[in-house]
């Protein structure tokens, strides 16, 4: 019989590499054609992965918590019938294969803007996850040689750096001395090195009578990380504004039903949110960009993410991308068709990638406002709150009176390196008046 290596698979543009979480097979069980092999997990989603052919498992190559690079080997499965088996190469052959595709996905990293680390220099492998880490933090790489890994074989991981990268900039790290830097006398010494400061650590949670421990899930971990990580990352600042949606609550009352007649599904508020929000963007094109070091990158596509509680409790932000070129109807259709899809973890990777502007929902939990945090690298995150009657004045040709109204609170959270409190607080104000100017005899 003949052997198949089946491969850690390409799971989006911007996906290098993945960890395994469960094996599914053991070696020496058959595998039918297009049955799950394994469980992958990247920063994103999980995945399972299926062997295209059938046959017997007879190697695996990682163990489950390995980070492996896409495009290598994973294991390697004897097909039935055909001719004899190749010898299953030696397990250093193998390595090198890894090393191979390592370098070649390290190598395909963007360097056309700060310069970062890079392998070639150091003498442990970094993936290019932690690589990208580096060259946004201005980590050297006589730094990540000094950072202790805790990932397999000693590895720095993605939480190794980024609590390197937290400690530095309490003052509790001092950047490695350059061993090609000229020594000077040991008189001089004292003076040239850093004063040390007390360490920034959590605080220590004294255990109470009846307390239970639960340890976070994978996704949790992640989410924590990247929230510390946007918060260290950018000065926030959160402006609000109140919208009257009254017209938004009477047209929803009366296409809902003919909508979803016709249509054999429900029209939210989700999709007409997300119309005023890509309005608003052309308006304001400075809303829709991204910060590189010292570099501004203003977006060309207009891509909204929109956060998704999950069963679990954890949260899923998938990505229409190209939203100003869908009318309502491709909005609400993509819209019901992401969150179905992320209630039953089937979403790509790149159906969670390359947002550009993202819009949460607080009030779908009956909070009235909210604070939200950025999604990195990302400028700029707007939050719904629950729409509420209220009491409001409204000017008439008859003079001013007051009546019952939906009324709304709007908040955008913003980079303040790079928007200003008249741009964000414009911005948002547009929002507001384009869904305040909702045409209630408009057609569905």
């Amino acid at each position: 019989m003949s052997e198949f290596q089946l491969v850690m698979p390409k799971m989006g543009e911007s996906i290098a590499e993945a960890t395994i979480i469960r094996w599914v097979k053991n070696e020496g069980e058959m595998i039918a054609a297009d049955e799950t092999v394994l469980e992958i997990a990247t920063d994103k989603v999980d995945s399972e992965v299926p062997s295209p052919k059938g046959g017997k498992l007879i190697k695996r190559l990682y163990n489950e918590g390995d980070v492996v690079p896409v495009g290598a080997t994973i294991a390697i499965i004897a097909l039935e019938g055909g001719a004899t088996a190749t010898p299953l190469a030696p397990a250093t052959e193998v390595k090198t294969a890894v090393a191979e595709v390592e370098k070649t996905i390290v190598a395909a990293i963007d360097t056309t803007s700060t310069p970062k680390p890079n392998n070639a220099g150091g003498a442990r492998f970094y993936s290019p996850l932690v690589l990208n880490i580096a060259k946004e933090e201005n980590v050297s790489m006589a730094e990540l040689e000094n950072i202790e890994g805790t990932g397999n074989e000693g590895r720095v991981t993605k939480r190794d750096i980024l609590a390197y990268v937290q400690n530095r900039s309490s003052g509790t790290v001092s950047a490695p001395i350059n061993n090609t830097t000229t020594a000077t006398t040991p008189a001089a010494q004292p003076a040239t090195q850093a004063t040390s400061t007390p360490a920034f650590k959590a605080p220590k949670v004294t255990l109470m009578p009846g307390d239970e421990i639960l340890e976070m899930d994978r996704m949790r971990k992640i989410i924590a990380e990247n929230m510390v990580m946007s918060k260290h990352v950018s000065p926030h600042v959160t402006s609000f504004v109140e919208a009257d949606v009254t017209n938004m609550v009477k047209w929803r009352d009366k296409a809902k039903k003919v909508y979803e007649k016709r249509e054999g599904e429900k029209i939210t508020f989700t999709p007409m949110f997300i119309e005023c929000v890509v309005k608003a963007i052309k308006d304001y094109p400075m809303i829709n960009i991204a910060v590189d070091g010292t570099n501004i990158v203003k977006r060309k596509q207009i891509n909204i993410g929109m956060a998704a509680a999950l069963p679990s409790g954890n949260l899923i932000v998938p990505v229409i991308k190209n939203s100003d070129n869908m009318n309502l109807i491709g909005l609400t259709k993509t819209v019901n068709d992401l969150a179905n899809r992320a209630r039953t973890n089937k979403l790509s990777p790149d159906e969670i990638t390359g947002g550009t502007f993202t819009l949460t929902n607080v009030g779908g939990f009956g909070n009235v406002m909210g604070t939200p945090i950025i999604s990195q690298p990302q400028v700029a995150i707007m939050a719904t709150g629950t729409i509420k009657k209220k009491p409001a004045v409204l000017e008439t040709e008859m003079g001013d009176v007051i009546a019952i109204r939906h009324i709304m609170f709007l908040s955008l959270s913003y980079d303040h390196r790079v928007v200003d409190g008249s741009l964000g607080g414009s911005f948002l104000r547009r929002v507001a008046d384009y869904m305040e100017q909702w045409d209630i005899n408009r057609e569905i």
